[in-house]
This record gives structure tokens, sequence and C-alpha cells, in this order.
């Protein structure tokens, strides 16, 4: 098969699932790691794909963002282990904000034991958080359904009549001069208003996010805790620069 029909192949199959790993590419494409890591070499460099640790990922359009579909089987084991190390922040008793998100939604089962007050504008978390029994309010507001998340001036307005000892907050991009973004402006906002409004602040991302940027700025990565997982050692390096950050390790 020649190079560029690989290419072909490799980039068609990014577009549907969004990351592919090396295993899964070799298995298919009939060809060595050494040709493979040369291929993704290529298309990177034509900024096509991003390598990642074991494979690769497509590329983020600065204002576009998967549904909550397609996201939520992705990088699934780093997602639960990152929710395992930031519950170990919580104490008993606290008043949390957990933003919409499937790197957050991790975090839930976690939290039956804590004792803990949620205001959430994840309309995904409410069946979880409903079947723990935890004390729990929604943010009103729109419904943008492509990720199930309340968004819009209502939602800001409600949220800034509270106060919380921690927010959680999912992030598209996590870069060390250009902040923490997402591609949805009323978003960004949201998650701003809850960052103010807590005494400490987490964002939950996997490392897949790291060195990206999107389209609408939240803050500086020195805004919060960061915690991620360690499969982008040449992103963890530039960030911890210049950061909290914290390393979820297998």
């Amino acid at each position: 098969m020649l190079a560029d029909e690989r290419h072909q192949i490799i980039i068609s199959k990014l577009k549907q699932q969004g990351t592919i790993k090396l295993t899964e590419l070799i298995e298919e494409l009939h060809v060595s790691e050494a040709t493979l890591r040369r291929d993704l070499a290529q298309l990177e460099k034509m900024k096509l794909l991003k390598r990642v640790h074991g494979g690769a990922a497509l590329l983020q359009r600065k204002g576009f963002e998967l549904g909550i579909h397609e996201k939520v089987h992705q990088f699934l084991a780093e997602k639960q282990e990152i929710a395992s190390m930031a519950a170990s922040y919580i104490n008993e008793g606290d008043c949390i904000y957990l933003d919409a998100g499937t790197t957050v939604s991790e975090l839930i089962p976690y939290l039956k034991e804590k004792n803990v007050t949620v205001l959430t504008n994840g309309l995904m978390h409410f069946p979880s958080l409903a079947e723990y029994e935890i004390k729990t309010m929604i943010v009103g507001g729109q419904v943008k359904v492509s990720t199930n998340a309340i968004i819009g001036s209502t939602a800001v307005s409600f949220l800034s009549q509270y106060r919380f000892d921690k927010c959680f907050l999912g992030m598209n991009g996590i870069h060390s001069q250009l902040g923490l973004t997402t591609p949805d402006p009323e978003e960004a906002l949201l998650k701003k208003t809850a960052m103010q409004l807590s005494s400490e602040c987490y964002v939950l991302a996997d490392s897949s996010k790291l060195n990206e940027a999107t389209f609408a700025k939240v803050g500086d990565i020195t805004d919060a805790v960061i915690i991620t997982d360690s499969n982008n050692q040449s992103a963890l390096e530039e960030i911890r620069k210049n950061s909290k950050i914290k390393v979820v390790t297998p």
C-alpha cells in the first residue's frame, strides 16, 4: 500500500473516531511500527493530526466541539483515574460546582460518601447524582443539546447567586501561553464565573487537551489546579513551568 493511501485511511479514521491507537493502525494497514510512526510524523508536519501517547488525535478546530456521545468513550480509563485524584481534594460537607462534561461526570460516584452539596450545569450528571442521593441543584438557562450543558446569560445570572468551596471544570484546551479555552464563548463565560465564585478551582482534562487552544478563553493556566494523565510528557513539561498541575500515573 502506498503512503498516500495509508495517509487517507488514517485521516478518514480520525475524522470518524477523533483518536486512534498505533496498534489498531498497524493491524489494519499491515505495516511496521517504524513505517507508521513516519506516516504520523509526516501528517503531523502537514498539520493534519497530532501525535499522542500510543497513537494520534485529530487537530481541534478552534470553534468545533464533539458532541457528548462522541466524547463519552474517549480516554475512559484516563478520565476515571483523573476523577479519582480529583475526589481526594473534596472534604466532608463541601459545596461544589460540577461543570458539564464527560471527565467531570466520572467524579460523581466518589461523592456519595462526602455529604456534599452540588450545583451543576450538566444535565447528563443528574441521573447519577440522583442515584447516589446527592443533594443537587441544577443551573437554570438554555440547553445546549450537543453537550447537554446549560448555558447563556440566565445561567450566568443564576450561578452568580452562589459561592463554592471548590469547582471542577472540563476544558477543551490547556496551553502554557494561551491559557484555558473552550470552543463556545457562552460556556467559557459560565466556566469563568464558576472559577471566580470558588475558593479552589480544579480543571479535569485528559492529556490530549494539553498544548491545545480553542476559540474562547476561560482563564490563565495559573487560575486552576490542572489534573491530567501522564500520556503527553512533552506537553506536561511545558505546562509545568507555569502552572499547578497534578499528574495521574498508571
